[in-house]
């Protein structure tokens, strides 16, 4: 492993240290000290003077000062992230001194303001120079009224992320066309060595305070985030009272069909005892028999029916002092389906694939356990001005996939992924200037990632692979006169995988069966991003950006179809992308409207082929485009209309003459890349104690290629994608302050309809319907 872009990290701390403290004098002089309501000093407050057009910030001891001020009287106006706005009246003289003390309250109202992903810190999302979709925890409530699935869940809420299964895996559902890194609490969950596509849904949404997507590629949490990334943040206990909890209830079920009942019961407890937080909570599920909007029984197949899931989940908080806190989590997720029915394979384009009565081979699929735990430490203020966060995580994933006959004598696979790490992050807020503020993030991040996948039988399929990563990385933000806020980083990736000697498995066609001699791989690169954003008006808030991600291409995919007989001769170059893009945001009078548009290049992709009725990866370079836009508006109040656009298309430059409109060109096939989708809703809070959602979407069509010659059928990814639209319906009714009646409605219209997954599969095995009109009725107390 390579110790230069150690020593630059070394370098580069040592460079970012506050240095400047500054002040003026004249005639008439304002001078102030800024403090939270617990009397601690905030530095790098904004202080400005609207008469007189100036603008000033705190020091780093909450201090500031104007000077040369024609006597008179003034308003002056102070602000910092996380606060509420504040105004005072000051009067000045001729040759005197106003002094003032400011006390800002901390801002509760709206929490979406401030995010903490892009960065790895908190920031205004108006000074933020990329696209970012915030969930609140009353967004994930309202969704959730529907469908408990996150990928469901998400699906709905964020432009960009293709559309939900409705089965236990994501695959296909990429963001901007690319894979997408998941994350709870910063602790990754996707398994980039060998994608197992379980990664969104690893957690209930009952234990999710907000869901932050960064979109486009980033190397600010590594490996794997080509397109963005999924930040799950999780609640905390801090209640305002001692001991309080909140228990719900509730029936799931199709409205046709026999033997579609379940239930689900979720119970949490929280509050706060001194220096002490906590919360626990506990959930279970029982699904029963999906059947479409015929009546049909769902295809067994990766289905959501006839499912048991888990999720328990603590997080206990500690504040050692008013600057220190130490917080521990642990969250377990499992879902398993037991179902009493086998695929029948529809014909594709004509009839569905079904679920018959039957008994299924093998073990029960889906996820046996997901663990993951979190010990944090936070420091403000521990060297200077400098805050301090440091963490070390575990997560242990174990998931069983269904019978293929794909392999000599059939079986079923398992991926079993471990991942230990540490992060360590530093940032060191300073001014060049009164008119320059500067923050400075930097920090060394350790992963030691193990991921295999064999049959559960004991066959090796993916033999495992240890990958140790270090990246080092620095993370600059600059704040110009308070509007402008320029942000520029670097990441050193430095990763080693370390594979044994292994041999192939054996399919069904007698292919495999290779003796391969491990070794190890070795990766070194680094990666940049910048980006600017311009706050000063409402009505125009723009951004331009550009970002870098690296990621290991998936190895496993490599190693399971390896011809060679040494590592070294496999194709397993990383994947660098570079992301371009541009956007704003407006606000006026009451409508809300984003959009960007963006175009992402990489020298090398992974467009996923079908060959001899194996999947390969086609390594060629690749250019993904598209945008979006967003709005929102209350017409009146207690009424809010609203929705979202989002189109994406990619090509691959076959013959990679830096061009992708020849011949040979090809377009991305639908499992990276989705269909058009529309959403749109209407929310009413207007009666007293009840609020109404219902909701839109509309997934449009893809219709690139054509049938292959030889067999007459359409390979993996390139089926066509008819338009299909759905409405669903939320109502929550709160009967005092302490119980509540939620009931949601999926597909409202009960509409015959094939996912897109189903649709671009292109095969009779895999052409299931989606969900007929569901019902989900939950009552709820809390205490």
């Amino acid at each position: 492993m390579k110790l230069k872009p150690l020593l630059l990290f070394a370098a580069l701390s040592v460079f970012f240290l506050p240095w400047n403290l500054f002040a003026q004098s004249g005639k008439g002089t304002i001078t102030g000290t800024v403090t939270d309501s617990l009397n601690q000093n905030l530095p790098f407050s904004n202080i400005s003077i609207k008469k007189l057009g100036l603008k000033t910030s705190s020091d780093k001891n909450g201090k500031f000062i104007f000077g040369g001020i024609p006597a008179g009287n003034y308003t002056l106006t102070i602000s910092i992230t996380g606060y509420e706005k504040q105004q005072k009246e000051v009067s000045v003289s001729a040759a005197g001194t106003t002094d003032l003390q400011v006390i800002l309250k901390e801002q509760h109202a709206d929490l979406s303001e401030v995010i903490v992903s892009a960065s790895r810190r908190a920031e205004s999302l108006s000074q933020t120079p990329s696209s970012v979709t915030i969930l609140t925890a009353k967004d994930i409530s309202t969704q959730s009224i529907i469908s408990p699935n996150l990928a469901n869940i998400l699906s709905y809420s964020v432009p960009g992320l293709g559309m939900a299964t409705n089965q236990t895996g994501n695959s296909g559902q990429t963001l901007r066309g690319r894979n997408v890194l998941v994350l709870i609490d910063g602790i990754p969950q996707s398994t980039p060595l060998r994608a197992g596509g379980r990664d969104i849904r690893s957690i209930d949404p009952s234990v999710i305070e907000r869901v932050e997507v960064i979109k486009g590629a980033t190397a600010i949490y590594g490996n794997g985030a080509e397109g963005g990334l999924i930040n799950y943040i999780t609640k905390k206990g801090n209640a305002g009272k001692t001991f309080g909890g909140y228990s719900q209830i509730g029936l799931t079920g199709n409205t046709k069909g026999d033997s579609t009942i379940g239930y689900r019961a979720t119970q949490q407890f929280y509050g706060k005892l001194k220096k002490f937080d906590y919360l626990v909570s506990g959930m279970y599920e029982k699904t029963g028999v999906s059947r479409d909007a015929e009546g049909l029984v769902i295809s067994p197949e990766y289905g959501l029916g006839e499912t048991k899931s888990y999720n328990g989940f603590v997080k206990l908080g500690y504040d050692i002092s008013e600057k220190q806190r130490l917080d521990l989590m642990y969250n377990y997720f499992s879902s398993r389906q037991d179902s009493r029915y086998v695929n029948k394979a529809g014909v594709y384009q004509v009839s569905p694939a079904i679920g018959v009565r039957g008994d299924r081979p093998g073990v029960d699929e889906g996820t046996r356990f997901n663990h993951n735990a979190n010990l944090q430490y936070t420091s403000k203020q521990i060297v200077g001005n400098t805050d301090l966060t440091a963490n070390v995580y575990y997560q242990d994933f174990y998931t069983i996939y269904s019978n293929s006959a794909s392999f000599a004598g059939g079986g079923q696979s398992a991926l079993l992924s471990t991942k230990k790490g540490a992060r360590l992050n530093l940032n060191t807020p300073f001014s060049l200037s009164p008119q320059v503020l500067m923050q400075v993030n930097y920090g060394l991040d350790l992963l030691n990632d193990k991921t295999a996948q064999n049959l559960v039988d004991g066959r090796t399929w993916v033999p495992k692979m240890n990958m140790l990563n270090v990246a080092p990385y620095v993370q600059a933000t600059a704040n110009i006169l308070t509007d402008l806020t320029i942000k520029a980083g670097l990441r050193s990736e430095n990763m080693n995988i370390k594979v044994g000697d292994f041999r192939t498995l054996l399919d069904a066609k007698g292919n495999g069966n290779v003796a391969v001699k491990g070794g190890t791989l070795n990766y070194n690169a680094f990666v940049f991003n910048a980006g600017a954003r311009y706050s000063a008006w409402k009505v125009f808030n723009p951004f331009v950006s550009y970002a870098q991600s690296f990621s290991v291409f998936e190895v496993g995919r490599v190693l399971r179809v390896a011809t060679s007989n040494t590592l070294a001769q496999l194709e397993t170059k990383p994947i660098i992308v570079n992301n371009y893009e541009a956007g704003f945001s407006s606000t006026i009078e009451k409508l809300n409207f984003s959009a960007a548009y963006y175009i992402s290049t990489s020298k090398l992709g992974a467009n996923l082929l079908e060959v001899d009725g194996r999947y390969i990866s086609q390594r060629i370079p690749e250019r993904v485009y598209g945008f979006e836009i967003q709005a929102d508006y209350p017409i009146i109040e207690g009424l809010l209309i609203g929705g979202n656009y989002a189109k994406v298309e990619g090509k691959g430059d076959v013959d990679d003459d830096g061009k992708f409109d020849g011949s040979t060109d090809v377009y991305l096939n639908s499992t990276r890349i989705p269909p058009s989708k529309t959403t749109a809703y209407i929310r009413y809070s207007g009666l007293k104690n009840l609020s109404v959602d219902l909701n839109w979407m509309r997934v449009g069509n893809r219709d690139r290629f054509k049938r292959n010659e030889k067999t007459g059928v359409y390979l993996i990814g390139e089926g066509p994608v008819k338009s299909y639209d759905l409405f669903n319906f939320a109502a929550a009714y709160k009967v005092n302050e302490a119980l509540r009646l939620n009931l949601g409605i999926e597909n409202v219209l009960n509409k015959t309809y094939y996912p897109s997954i189903s649709q671009f599969y292109g095969s009779g095995l895999n052409y299931a319907r989606g969900n007929g009109r569901r019902f989900n009725l939950a009552v709820g107390y809390a205490f």
